[in-house]
């Protein structure tokens, strides 16, 4: 990790967050539309609890789908499974020796990203012990969030979002609890913004969804 970040504009991109899926097939129709909306630099996939073949099957199932969307997908579960299933990274809840294993044994081909993040010093050992990205505030019912037993408030996730843009080299993703969050997170330099139920649950469809978020994204439109 490196201090003194390119004082360039941020263009900030897009990151999806599924539901807990078990069997995927009723929540593709949702993610195509999603994927076709506009840009989505990657979908973070969370996966009830199964045994490794169930769920390499089920990112086997949901991989192709994501990756001909030129996204990545990165997926919460065993290193062994998002290898097996062609995922393009790991979705980690911070602890030291899980992201020390994950970042051994899938850098440089897979990405690692660290979530889950207590403090400032924990973010900052994520960064320096290798971690492609940290994402401050969490989806009100991941398993990080309740494994933490807080959900970070939003203003929260935005103030610590922009120390970390303004500081350091390793992309940040901000975790957004609306649509309309996306715009805050974008104007402090988040490398990435994540959406989940605000996408899939949105009143007009998560092709609609997305596209609201991509604009209050876009350079020269946030206030």
């Amino acid at each position: 990790m490196r201090e003194d970040r390119n004082p360039a504009p941020v263009v900030t991109q897009l990151v999806l967050v599924t539901p807990v899926l078990g069997d995927s097939a009723e929540f593709l129709p949702a993610l195509s539309a999603a994927l076709a909306a506009g840009p989505v630099a990657a979908v973070i996939a969370r996966f009830e609890a199964s045994d490794e073949r169930t769920l390499v099957n089920r990112i086997k199932d949901l991989a192709p789908r994501v990756q001909a969307g030129s996204a990545a997908l990165m997926v919460e579960g065993p290193v062994e499974a998002v290898v097996r299933g062609g995922a393009d990274g790991i979705h980690l809840v911070y602890e030291p020796d899980a992201l020390a294993e994950a970042v051994s044994r899938l850098a440089p081909q897979r990405m690692v990203g660290v979530a889950g993040l207590k403090s400032k010093d924990d973010a900052m050992a994520a960064g320096e012990a290798g971690a492609d990205y940290v994402m401050f505030g969490e989806p009100a019912v991941s398993r990080h969030a309740e494994k933490n037993g807080v959900v970070p408030p939003f203003h929260a996730v935005v103030e610590r979002v922009a120390w970390w843009a303004e500081v350091f080299e390793v992309p940040v993703v901000g975790y957004a609890p609306d649509i309309e969050g996306a715009a805050a997170l974008a104007k402090v330099n988040a490398d990435f913004v994540a959406l989940g139920a605000p996408v899939w649950d949105h009143a007009e469809g998560p092709a609609v969804a997305v596209a609201r978020a991509l604009a209050l994204m876009a350079p020269g439109t946030v206030p």
